[in-house]
C-alpha cells in the first residue's frame, strides 16, 4: 500500500479501512493466552473461531460451537497460526523533518542527553527540520516510518506532535498525523505535545511559553479537533512542575485525557501529578518512585516503558519493573519513535527488549504491545483484545508459541492482518486463489 497525498483530508479524519472484507468465520487458530475473551470458553488444546461480520467481531468461541446462524458464512482457515489481537504503538513522534544521526556519534564520544541537547542538538534540532518542512513533506517522510510498523501488525497507533513548538508547525504535525490515519486505514490518536521543549525565540521565558501553550495554541487545537490528548515532558531540561500543572488544567477545562513523559532523567515527582489528573498513562519512568507507582495504581493510569530509548542512550537506570508488578500497575510497551532516542520501527524488537533489558515476561510483554498499549491511548474498548462485539484488529503469525514474537528479532514474520474488519496483508496465503489454504 502506497497512498498519495491527499491535500483534501480534513482535520479529525480517522482511519478508513482498507483491503477485502474480512467477513466470515475465521476457523482454526491458535490464540495467545491471556488475550482472548470469549462468550464460550475454549478448552485447553482446542482452536478458537472468530466470526467477523460487518467489520466486526461478532462470535469468539470453540469452532466446535460455532452457533449455527454463522455457519454459512464464508469460511478463512488459518490453519493453526497463532493469533493476537491487532498490535498497538501508544507513544510515537512519527512525524518530523530530518534525522539526528549525528547525536548518535556525539554520544558514542560520550555525551550525555543533557550535554547533546545544550549544545543545540535533541529536540531543538528537529523543531528546525520540522518547521522548515512543509505538509506534504512531512507526510511523505513519515508514510515509510508507519507503514513499517503497519507491516508488523500495528492496528492503532499514537502520533504526538511537539517538534512545532509554534501554533502553525504544531496545526501542521498534527493535520499529518490525521491524514496518515486516514490513506492507511489506521486509527491514529493524536497527542498535542507543545509542551516538549522550549523554543528557541522563548529562551529564558519559560513561563511566557507555557502560556502561549495553553492559552492559544491548545484551544485552537482542539477546536479544529485535532488533540485527542496532551503531553508534557516534565523534566529538569524540560517543563516543571508547576508548569505541567498548568498545561493539565488547560486539558481538563477542555475535557481531553493528559498523559506524560514522566522520571526519565530524574524523579520530578511527575507522574504523582499525572496520577491526580487522571493520566492515560505516563512514559519512561525508569526513576518512577513508590510513591509515584501507589499514585498511578490507585488513578489506574498505564506505565508506559519504552525500552528503544534506554538501549539508544545507555541508560543503566532502568524502570521499577518489580515494584510495578507486584503493585499490580498494567506496563505497556512501545517503540517510542523519534528520531534522537529511539529511531525504532519494530514492536516487536520492542518486545524483546522490555524482556531482555526490562526482565518483563513473554505474557508481560505481549500484553504491553496489545491490551495495555491499547488502554494507555483509551481504545480499551476496541482495541488490544479479541472479543466479541468489537472492531475486527488481530494478527496471524507463522509461528507455534507465544515466546517466538518476542523471542526472534532482525525480520518480521510473514503475518496475515485484520485490520478495520479488512484484510490488510494475507502474508500466510489464507486467501489464495483457487481454493488454496482456504479449502474454499
Amino acid at each position: 500500500m502506497s497512498p498519495s497525498v491527499d491535500k483534501k483530508t480534513q482535520p479529525g479524519a480517522r482511519g478508513i479501512p482498507q483491503g477485502p472484507s474480512a467477513d466470515g468465520v475465521w476457523v482454526n487458530l491458535n490464540p495467545v493466552p491471556g488475550l482472548v475473551i470469549a462468550n464460550v470458553p475454549v478448552p485447553d488444546g482446542q482452536c478458537t473461531c472468530v466470526v467477523v461480520q460487518g467489520g466486526r467481531m461478532s462470535w469468539v468461541g470453540p469452532q466446535a460451537q460455532v452457533p449455527a446462524e454463522y455457519q454459512a458464512l464464508r469460511r478463512w482457515d488459518a490453519h493453526g497460526a497463532l493469533a493476537t489481537p491487532g498490535l498497538v504503538d501508544c507513544h510515537t513522534h512519527l512525524v518530523y523533518g530530518g534525522q539526528r544521526a549525528n547525536e548518535f556519534a556525539m554520544r558514542l564520544a560520550g555525551a550525555t542527553y543533557e550535554e547533546v541537547a545544550k549544545a543545540g542538538g535533541g529536540i531543538v534540532s528537529s523543531v528546525k527540520a520540522t518547521r522548515e518542512a512543509s505538509e506534504d513533506e512531512l507526510f511523505a517522510l513519515a508514510a515509510p516510518r508507519l507503514q513499517a510498523l503497519l507491516d508488523e501488525g500495528v492496528c492503532a497507533i499514537e502520533i504526538k506532535s511537539g517538534y512545532g513548538l509554534a501554533l502553525e508547525h504544531e496545526r501542521k504535525q498534527l493535520r499529518v498525523a490525521r491524514r496518515l490515519g486516514t490513506a492507511f486505514g489506521v486509527i491514529v490518536r493524536t497527542t498535542f505535545l507543545g509542551a516538549h521543549a522550549l523554543p528557541p525565540e522563548y529562551a529564558g521565558r519559560s513561563q511566557d511559553y507555557t502560556d502561549l501553550v495553553c492559552n492559544e495554541m491548545l484551544p485552537a487545537l482542539a477546536a479544529e479537533g485535532l488533540v485527542d490528548a496532551v503531553d508534557v515532558f516534565c523534566e529538569r531540561i524540560a517543563f516543571t512542575l508547576a508548569e505541567t500543572e498548568q498545561v493539565f488544567q488547560a486539558a481538563q477545562k477542555l475535557g481531553i485525557p493528559v498523559k506524560l513523559h514522566a522520571e526519565q532523567l530524574s524523579d520530578m515527582g511527575g507522574a504523582a501529578l499525572a496520577a491526580r489528573y487522571g493520566a492515560l498513562s505516563c512514559d519512561h519512568i525508569e526513576h518512577l518512585s513508590q510513591d509515584g507507582i501507589a499514585a498511578m495504581k490507585a488513578a489506574g493510569t498505564v506505565a508506559v516503558l519504552l525500552p528503544g530509548a534506554c538501549y539508544t542512550l545507555r541508560d543503566t537506570h532502568l524502570p521499577p519493573i518489580a515494584q510495578l508488578r507486584e503493585a499490580g500497575v498494567p506496563m505497556a510497551v512501545s517503540t517510542d519513535h523519534n528520531p534522537g532516542t529511539s529511531p525504532a520501527l519494530s514492536l516487536l524488537l520492542m518486545a524483546n527488549m522490555a524482556c531482555t533489558l526490562f526482565r518483563l515476561t513473554v505474557p508481560e510483554a505481549l500484553a504491553g504491545i496489545t491490551t495495555h498499549a491499547a488502554r494507555a491511548l483509551g481504545l480499551q474498548d476496541t482495541h488490544g483484545l479479541i472479543a466479541a462485539g468489537r472492531p475486527a484488529n488481530f494478527v496471524l503469525w507463522p509461528l507455534s508459541e507465544p515466546a517466538e514474537l518476542a523471542y526472534w528479532y532482525g525480520h518480521k514474520p510473514a503475518c496475515t492482518i485484520v485490520r478495520q474488519g479488512c484484510v490488510a496483508a494475507d502474508g500466510l496465503g489464507i486467501d489464495l486463489p483457487h481454493g488454496g489454504r482456504n479449502g474454499i
